[in-house]
């Protein structure tokens, strides 16, 4: 069996989508399947190694330009591919780029256009080059990239999946009259697929009703996490002093904030508590991680934020520098890959109840779910994992041992062929 994984590259920045497409790719191969990872837009940046096994389609700097000017794609071909070289972009990308949908509309509708849009010549060329392949089976990583859907399948006759990883929020910013436009050509093109995969009963049925679509075209993938490299155990005593964490992209849709919030509540109880965050900080977040910051003040040096680690062993020791680890999102979460990541290294979590999070933390038992709106009880459940060490064991070891069974590679690989075949 021979699978090609489409995957959009995040400009960048290190994006849980492509990590987890890259997860996949390696599952796959370890499980002796033919596997093509094949990026989109950018490559992609990911913190361990890169699977992708092609060129770089749709070029970053060359769907802007066809995007700006449209008779950019009735250049000659060899005057315009230099500029899809992975390192030109990589350069380009070095400096703040915006993946922020407000500033994205009209570009979003002209890749959903497809063929009848301005980047139909790209279309082309990666359905040329998939026809080469000899593919089985064709997985797009997000439902935006449906545009070369119809050009693709007059060059593939077999099935074309969609995986949802997160779709919404990026519509949803979408200012007026783009988000109506490109949700209209969306709910038409996206029905075209053979089937759409979710990594939660909770994604499937939302993206069911937000797409239109009959929910027996979904099925599920377990999320998964490449568990060998991460080191970390679960602690038989909490640091001193004790230290909550979060790991995540700093955005509002995060929750950064909530758990400022939560922490000083909590130090009425844990007066020497300190909160350590690091991840992802884009130039349009920068504003709202300033009132993060003003938030903490009363914290001191009690608060600790580390940025974006340079790479996986760096953020595997922040994680085990932490005892108790939580991201509030107020976004109703798909996916939830930082979570993974704090079982792998003897983390119990915290985390809303909404979104993808009651089915994970049911799958291994290896975390207390609050009421999302609540920071008065999620600080009472922090209190109750930091100051009680039998209960804290306990959820660190079932998440520890149940990412490792129910969320591994080898699952992901037996789920995948026994969907695909």
């Amino acid at each position: 069996m021979h699978i090609a994984i489409i995957t959009a590259g995040g400009a960048g920045m290190f994006c849980g989508s492509c990590i987890h497409d890259n997860t996949w790719a390696k599952a796959l191969r370890a499980a002796g399947v033919e596997v093509s990872l094949i990026p989109l837009y950018t490559p992609i940046r990911v913190d361990e190694e890169d699977q992708t096994s092609s060129p770089v389609f749709f070029g970053g700097i060359n769907t802007y330009l066809e995007d700006r000017f449209r008779w950019w794609n009735r250049l000659p071909r060899f005057l315009t591919r230099w500029l899809d070289s992975p390192t030109i972009i990589r350069l380009a990308t070095r400096r703040a780029i915006s993946t922020d949908a407000a500033d994205l509309g009209a570009m979003t509708v002209s890749m959903v256009e497809g063929e009848h849009g301005p980047h139909r010549r790209a279309g082309e060329e990666l359905a040329d080059y998939i026809h080469h392949l000899k593919l089985d089976v064709i997985c797009f990583s997000n439902a935006l990239l449906c545009g070369t859907l119809r050009t693709i399948k007059q060059a593939f006759a077999g099935p074309v999946y969609c995986i949802l990883q997160g779709d919404d929020i990026f519509l949803d910013g979408l200012v007026a009259p783009y988000r109506d436009q490109a949700m209209a050509l969306l709910s038409e093109r996206a029905a075209e697929f053979d089937g759409f995969i979710t990594h939660s009963h909770y994604y499937r049925d939302y993206m069911a009703r937000y797409l239109s679509l009959p929910v027996d075209k979904f099925q599920q993938l377990p999320l998964t996490l490449d568990c060998a490299p991460h080191d970390g155990q679960p602690k038989a005593a909490t640091n001193d002093p004790p230290t909550v964490g979060y790991f995540a992209r700093v955005c509002p849709e995060k929750g950064l904030d909530r758990l400022v919030q939560a922490v000083l509540l909590l130090r009425e109880r844990i007066p020497n508590v300190r909160l350590k965050a690091g991840g992802f900080l884009g130039a349009q977040h920068r504003a709202y991680f300033d009132d993060v910051k003003r938030l903490a003040a009363p914290l001191g040096d009690a608060f600790d934020y580390i940025g974006s680690p340079a790479g996986k062993h760096e953020k595997i020791e922040f994680l085990k520098s932490l005892d108790v680890f939580s991201v509030p999102t107020i976004y109703h979460e798909p996916k939830g890959i930082y979570i993974l990541e704090a079982w792998a290294n003897g983390l119990p979590v915290v985390q809303p109840a909404h979104g993808a999070f009651p089915q994970l933390i049911e799958s291994t038992g290896g975390g207390l779910l609050v009421e999302p709106e609540s920071t008065a009880e999620l600080a009472d459940a922090l209190a109750k994992i930091l100051t009680d060490d039998a209960l804290r064991r306990e959820l660190a070891d079932k998440g520890y041992r149940g990412v490792r069974s129910q969320h591994g590679m080898e699952q992901l690989a037996q789920a995948s062929q026994a969907l695909f075949a």
